[in-house]
């Protein structure tokens, strides 16, 4: 085993990106272990079972997404349909914090989640937008794919192999592992893989023997299990060693990300000042506006004269 793949310590399993590269061919991946970070986003609401396990997956995708990208902001995720699943969205900033949310209709629920595809019966038809913004000084990026597929990982390999033109593999998975009630902590866990288009001299190896190196690495890459991947007994680098051990796996110092809202009474604040005199005055409750995060649930309110003075202003 490579010293590189000596496995961590039990503490830094969780909430964690693991790069890695398989030296046997250009492909480059990033390993996702969630813990308390996803606990804390799904544990926030009280979202049905189908609900918990979509946003789950779908802020797995978007941290393992986000660890490929390099950026400074925020990168967002986000899956809209016409199903009982109406809107789920992850933020991710370049620093590594995190943070979630699903709306939906409990009408057709529990029926849609029986089918157990999760994205024609629970998201129904849509779209699936892949945004990065760094600020008002540089442009927005953004992508977007209609929902395809059986699960949130088919939508966004579909997104991959229209707008990118790259090979990829992702496996996603996200649940109470071994639980029977409400109580057990969720995780989370991507396992993303990418073929590298070939630069330099590397170019007279691309072809046949490339393509063979991807279809093998592909092939080890889907075989992980999600019980696997949510096992939190596995540290990530004995995943990776199981693997793609034969491939020369080489992983990289993993990155830490964390549960974080960006909701202040300032961001309110900001918000609630483009709103004209009129609205402000409808909005009141007894004198008051009170504004629920949708992401953590914080409930902030603004009384008469922070009021008067967002008027004033």
């Amino acid at each position: 085993m490579q010293p590189s793949l000596k496995p961590a310590p039990a503490a830094a399993r969780d909430d964690l990106v693991v790069p890695f590269l398989l030296e046997a061919g250009a492909i480059r991946g990033r390993l996702v272990r969630l813990g308390p970070t996803v606990d804390w986003i799904l544990t926030r609401h009280d979202y049905p079972r189908p609900v918990a396990k979509v946003l789950g997956e779908t802020v797995a995708l978007a941290v393992v997404l986000a660890g490929a990208l390099d950026f400074e902001g925020v990168f967002s995720l986000q899956v809209k349909g016409d199903g009982p699943v109406k809107l789920v969205a992850v933020d991710v900033t370049s620093g590594g914090e995190v943070r979630g949310m699903a709306s939906y209709d409990g009408a057709g629920l529990e029926a849609a989640a029986a089918s157990g595809a999760l994205v024609p019966r629970l998201l129904g038809q849509g779209f699936m937008a892949f945004t990065v913004d760094q600020g008002l000084e540089s442009d927005l990026h953004q992508g977007i794919v209609e929902l395809s597929g059986a699960t949130i990982a088919d939508c966004a390999h579909a997104y991959f192999r229209q707008s990118e033109q790259i090979d990829c593999l992702i496996q996603l998975a996200a649940d109470r592992p071994g639980a029977e009630g409400p109580g057990a902590p969720w995780r989370a866990g991507a396992l993303m893989i990418q073929h590298l288009p070939p630069e330099g001299g590397a170019r007279a190896r691309a072809g046949a023997e490339s393509e063979e190196d991807w279809r093998r690495g592909a092939i080890l890459a889907a075989s992980l299990a999600p019980a696997e991947l949510l096992d939190r007994r596995l540290a990530p680098e004995t995943i990776l060693w199981r693997l793609f051990h034969q491939e020369g796996v080489r992983a990289f110092p993993p990155d830490p990300v964390k549960p974080q809202c960006r909701c202040t009474r300032e961001r309110v604040l900001s918000m609630l000042r483009s709103f004209s005199s009129s609205e402000i005055e409808d909005m009141r409750v007894d004198g008051r506006i009170v504004v629920t995060c949708e992401f953590c649930g914080s409930v902030l309110a603004f009384d008469v004269e922070d009021l008067d003075r967002l008027l004033r202003s």
